[in-house]
């Protein structure tokens, strides 16, 4: 019995001494592959960050279109500023359903600037009260922004 635990011990031993042997070889390995080049790049990304994230303020967050005739296309314009101090980029925008298409800036928002987000709503198959929302994917700090379309859409009699 006594020689089974001494084995054991010896066995738990060697295998936590290969252990830490292993894994200080391989952080050496993981230091030597360290790109120059990368750490540049995360240092003025670093530095970008560190000015602070963009903030949006918007001219309106939500349009009300009215009464409109189902079929009808209309279009509205949401003005947002950057008044944070980082470059604000939009990496995508979205509908919350295909009858709602955005358009946004592909380039970054410097501080202090404005850019236009142009919402185009298809009524068509739509009836009765309608809310949609456009989802911008950001680099602000919430990480996205919202904004919403609304209109109440006459459907003709003879359908």
């Amino acid at each position: 019995m006594k020689k089974t635990v001494l084995i054991a011990v010896i066995s738990i031993a060697v295998g936590v001494l290969g252990t830490l042997a292993f894994t200080s070889l391989n952080k050496k390995n993981a230091f030597d592959k360290i790109k120059t080049e990368n750490v540049e790049v995360a240092a003025e990304r670093d530095a970008k960050i560190s000015l602070g994230s963009p903030i949006v303020e918007w001219d309106k967050t939500e349009h009300d279109f009215g009464t409109i005739e189902q079929g009808d296309k209309v279009e509205t314009v949401f003005t947002l500023t950057n008044v944070g101090k980082g470059d604000l980029i939009i990496t995508g925008a979205k509908g919350s359903c295909g009858c709602t298409v955005p358009q946004w800036p592909k380039e970054a928002v410097k501080p202090g600037k404005t850019a236009e987000i142009k919402v185009v709503y298809d009524s068509r198959g739509k009836k009765n009260k309608t809310t949609n929302t456009i989802t911008l994917t950001t680099n602000t700090e919430k990480g996205n922004e919202i904004v919403r379309v609304k209109a109440f859409v006459n459907v003709p009699e003879n359908k």
